[in-house]
């Protein structure tokens, strides 16, 4: 291993690390949706590590895209910044839709309906009479969708940091050295996802939301749109 892959992959380890903790958008979703929609830990996880992977391979798959093509490097990078603007204005899009869906079950739970979940079934009770409603149909199908809306997010959002790191021994014709700090940079990037989505969910669990409990999914949808626009205004 010479001095130029080492750098490199010690640039790839760095720079994942920090791009991917000090953007929101990499955990905030699912820590909140965890909640929300109470996701086991080992469900929460497997969606962020799906996100994850399929986040770092749109930006490999660029990458290779315009090496095969002679694509400038500042050319590719211009293409990640606008991939990164509509990622985030939709998922600020899936924000605000959930927080007003939210919004809307809440207040609808509120008005003469109390609703308790229990193993699965949801525990209506109206006027001291309970009614059992088995609902994992509809929990499924909104889990499907949620994944794949989140799924759709990561593929189109862009690491742009990687771009430059896996252009430059590429463009020598290093392509063993290229694949190889992509693929560290990848690793790097959805562990640390893993963790601090890990850490993060394990501490929400924690809090007890009480009489709140009801404005869940509202507050995920909330800070969803602010994770977003963090990425749109912030530049995170």
């Amino acid at each position: 291993m010479d001095g130029l892959t080492l750098n490199l992959l010690l640039a790839a380890i760095g720079v994942a690390f920090v791009h991917t903790a000090l953007g929101p958008d990499h955990y905030l979703p699912f820590v909140m949706l965890a909640k929300a929609r109470r996701w086991s830990i080992q469900r929460t996880l497997w969606i962020t590590a799906a996100c994850g992977v399929g986040h770092v391979l749109s930006s490999l798959v660029l990458g290779g895209i315009g090496i095969a093509a002679g694509v400038a490097i500042g050319a590719l990078e211009s293409i990640e910044l606008r991939r990164a603007d509509v990622a985030a204005w939709i998922l600020f899009g899936i924000g605000i839709a959930y927080l007003l869906w939210g919004i809307r079950r809440a207040l609808r739970d509120h008005s003469g309906f109390e609703l308790h979940e229990h193993h699965g079934n949801v525990h209506v009770h109206a006027g001291g009479v309970a009614h059992h409603h088995h609902h994992h149909d509809r929990d499924d199908g909104g889990r499907t969708g949620t994944f794949w809306a989140l799924f759709l997010v990561f593929v189109l959002g862009p690491c742009e940091p990687l771009i430059p790191l896996f252009m430059v021994p590429a463009s020598e014709s290093r392509c063993g050295e290229a694949a190889l700090t992509g693929l560290v940079f990848g690793i790097v990037t959805v562990v640390t996802m893993l963790a601090i989505t890990a850490a993060a969910v394990l501490g929400v669990a924690k809090l007890p939301l009480g009489p709140l409990q009801r404005w869940a999914h509202a507050m995920a949808g909330g800070v969803i749109a602010l994770s977003a626009s963090a990425m749109l205004f912030l530049g995170l």
